[in-house]
Order: structure tokens, then C-alpha cells, then sequence
């Protein structure tokens, strides 16, 4: 069928047959589909949804546009389990945990995606490490996830390239948000990855596409049905994403974070709290601990002990990144030209802040991408960032420090942070502050 015939079936609301979706699919990655018939899909399903049987047929076809890794072959002695998150502002969560499963006895093959809206993506954040490769070919991709025990990477032209045209269409044509292109989007990458098991951070608030409880919790269901149904075992996380994750956002400064997280040097406590659980519940759906409190324990002594940090930088050096970069990540990692604190103007509590606004406001620094085209700086956005329940004055800790290009830049970013973090008179109820709401297991 013609792709044309196909957008009209969708754009009447209509349900598309398997084969058709198929064919679309496959015309995507060999661009006999052009960039406008995938946006025209794109908004179609995001305005008509699909149903179950539709989701299935599209993350199949998705997944089956290139590639489908199988393991079986390297004899690996654990199991081969990811991890992926629905994006929000500060989330540096994947660097920490693909590391920390390693060191746990997994395999964590990790096809990662760049920066999509407001969000940041996890590749953009490992292209800020000098001489890191992270699009290799899949025969560096294997022996580096064999020998080391994780791969943090980009999908390549052969791993579900459907998907990477779509994505990329999608993040400049207001088509982001669909749940339908979600789910197959991320479990695309994830089927072809050939996963035994996969851990979903599915996230709600102002800084998350899903800004709902009701939505995430939709999509998150979506996620578990159709990968448990397509026979990878999958679990979700709901958490939190009122507030930036952790101290920083960007590109260059969330690396800096990670690496002082793994070393211990500096450990954020709702960073901390939603990479253990993730890794805990990890750990548990691939069957090296028997619950999730082996699992914490497991996770806290792979973190203390050294072991994650050294698969870390193990990681590094195998994609050819520098043989010291923990030891001297701030030598290598670029700087911004110019550092602004942003001081609050009145005393009070931090209780409220529009992180989307905040994740916007990075990308007009050049820390994201306004149209697929454009090239990131990887040195600007924000550090030490107060986070909600902190006490604020005048004169005391800034707001955030910002990293930027130019002053007028540091100057209309500082006009954001002021306007979208609310500073109240009292204190937030600190049983608010929890950052994992609920899990989603099949049933």
C-alpha cells in the first residue's frame, strides 16, 4: 500500500492492519518513505493513538528494521539486561547504573538516544568525553560489552534505524509525546538489543514529557504489556520529575557528577535513591539477587567497594576514551566561557520549579538541539542546583550556577531560574519528596 494511503487510514482514526504498518516501517529505512509522510504518520498517531495490537505490530516492525542482536554466542555468564528512562532535566541515571549492573554480575548493552524536546539525552552526554566513541560497529559494540561488562552507545545504522529517523523527526514536529511512537520507540532499540531483561523509569511532573501521574502510569503499563508480550521481561518505575535530578544539567557537568558519584566524592540523595532502586529492581528481574533488598546491598558495596567506578572507566578506555579520565575527568571535559551564580532574591523554602522550563532554558544555551541538524555545546548548563525542601536566602548558596557561552546567555538564563523556581515562605511537607511512586509489573 502506498505510504499515503497508510497516513490516511491512521488520519481517519482507522485501525492499520500488521502489514501495512510493516511495509511503512520498512520504507523509513530504506527512505522510500519521505522525512514529511514520517511526520504525517508521526501526528496522525499521535492525534488517533493505536491500539495494542497496532503498538505491538509497530515496535516489531521498528525493531525489525535492522539488526536483532543475539548473545547467545559469546557465552556470557550473567544476563543481558538495560535499562531507559522517558527523559527529564538532570537525568544522568543510565552512566551510573550500566556501570554499577557490571559490577553486579550483569550485561548491559546500552543503546542510548540524544537529547529529544526538553529533555537531555544520555549519548549527547558521553560525546562530551574526548575521543569516546559512541556510535562504534557492532563488532567493537559485542567484544566491549563482553570484556567489560557494559557499552553505553548510540544506535548505528544497523540496530532499529526506522527508529533513529523517526526520533529525530519526531523531536522537531511537536510529535514527541505520543505513548504509541514512545513505547515503540524505546523498545525497538530494546528488542533489538536482544535483552533478557529491562528496567523502565517512567517519569511524571513539570519536567517529564508525561507531566500526569495518570499519563506516566498509562505509559508505563503500555511499556510492561508489549515488552512482556513481545517475551522480554520488563518492570517500570514511576518517579518523580518536579525538580531537576541531582545538582547538575547538561552535558559536560552531568559527567563531572557521575564521576563524583562513583567515586563517592558526592552523592545526591534523590540521585541516589532512584539509581538504587533501578538497579536493585534491575538486579532482581535478571535473577542475581533473590529480592530488592539483596539488591540494594548489592548495589551499595558495587558503589563503595570501587567496582562500578572502575567499569566506568574500564568502559571509557575500551571505546577509546582516555586511560584516566577518573582521575583527571575535569582536565579533560570542556569548560564554559563564562560561570554566573544565580543568587535568590528573597529569603524562604524552595518549593516548587518548572523543570521543563529549566531544560528549555539549557537548550537555549546550546546544551540541546532546536532541529535535528544543529550541533550542542557541551560545556554550558547548570551546577549546584538547590533543590525543592531548601532553605534560601539573599546571601546565602545560589540557586544554580550557570555554565554559558557568552554573558547576555548566563543573563536570560538567570531571568529563567528566578522566574520558574518558587520560593515560599514555609516548608514543603518533606513526605512529598520522594522520587519513586510506584511499580508496574506484569501481572
Amino acid at each position: 500500500m502506498l505510504p499515503q494511503e497508510i497516513i490516511r487510514i491512521k488520519r481517519d482514526g482507522k485501525k492499520l492492519v500488521a502489514q501495512d504498518i510493516k511495509d511503512f516501517i520498512s520504507g523509513i529505512a530504506t527512505e522510500s518513505v519521505s522525512e514529511g509522510q514520517v511526520a504525517a504518520f508521526a501526528m496522525a498517531v499521535l492525534l488517533n493513538g493505536m491500539d495494542m495490537d497496532e503498538r505491538v505490530a509497530l515496535t516489531q516492525a521498528m525493531a525489525g528494521s535492522g539488526t536483532v542482536l543475539d548473545w547467545s554466542d559469546l557465552n556470557l555468564d550473567g544476563p543481558v539486561l538495560d535499562k531507559h528512562s522517558t527523559g527529564g532535566i538532570g537525568d544522568k541515571v543510565s552512566l551510573i547504573l550500566a556501570p554499577v549492573i557490571a559490577a553486579c554480575g550483569g550485561y548491559v548493552p546500552m543503546l542510548s538516544g540524544r537529547g529529544l524536546g526538553h529533555t537531555g539525552g544520555t549519548l549527547d552526554k558521553m560525546d562530551a568525553i574526548p575521543g569516546y566513541i559512541s556510535q562504534p560497529d557492532l563488532d567493537l559494540f559485542r567484544k566491549v560489552t563482553k570484556g567489560v561488562g557494559c557499552a553505553i552507545i548510540g544506535a548505528t545504522a544497523d540496530l532499529a534505524p526506522a527508529d533513529r529517523k523517526m526520533y529525530a523527526i519526531r523531536d522537531v514536529t511537536g510529535t514527541v509525546e505520543s505513548i504509541d511512537l514512545i513505547t515503540a520507540s524505546i523498545l525497538s532499540k530494546k528488542l533489538a538489543a536482544g535483552l533478557d531483561g529491562l528496567i523502565m523509569d517512567v517519569k511524571f511532573g513539570t519536567g517529564a514529557f508525561m507531566q500526569s501521574y495518570e499519563d506516566a502510569k498509562a505509559l508505563a503499563e503500555s511499556i510492561t504489556s508489549v515488552a512482556n508480550g513481545a517475551g522480554m521481561p520488563t518492570v517500570a518505575l514511576i518517579t518523580d520529575m518536579n525538580q531537576v535530578l541531582g545538582t547538575t544539567a547538561g552535558n559536560a557537568v552531568e559527567v563531572q557528577e557521575v564521576v563524583e558519584f562513583l567515586k563517592g566524592e558526592k552523592q545526591d540523595s534523590r540521585l541516589t535513591e532512584v539509581t538504587v532502586a533501578l538497579c536493585a529492581e534491575l538486579l532482581t528481574l535478571g535473577g542475581l539477587v533473590k529480592d530488592e533488598n539483596e539488591g540494594w546491598m548489592k548495589v551499595t558495596k558495587a558503589l563503595s567497594s570501587g567496582q562500578a567506578a572502575e567499569c566506568f572507566q574500564n568502559m571509557i578506555s575500551a571505546l577509546s576514551g582516555p586511560d584516566d579520565f577518573l582521575e583527571k575527568s575535569k582536565d579533560y571535559l570542556p569548560k564554559a566561557k563564562i560561570k554566573l551564580e544565580v543568587k535568590s532574591e528573597v529569603d524562604g523554602y524552595i518549593t516548587a520549579m518548572d523543570a521543563r522550563a529549566i531544560g528549555i532554558g539549557i537548550v537555549e544555551l546550546g546544551g540541546g538541539r532546536k532541529k535535528p541538524s544543529d550541533s550542542i555545546n557541551h560545556s554550558v548548563g547548570l551546577t549546584d542546583i538547590i533543590q525543592i525542601g531548601d532553605e534560601v536566602s539573599k546571601s546565602g548558596a545560589p540557586l544554580a550556577v550557570i555554565h554559558a557561552e557568552n554573558e547576555d546567555e548566563a543573563k536570560q538564563m538567570a531571568k529563567v531560574l528566578r522566574d520558574v523556581i518558587t520560593v515560599s515562605d514555609s516548608p514543603i511537607d518533606s513526605e512529598n519528596l520522594s522520587i519513586v511512586k510506584e511499580r508496574i509489573r506484569p501481572e
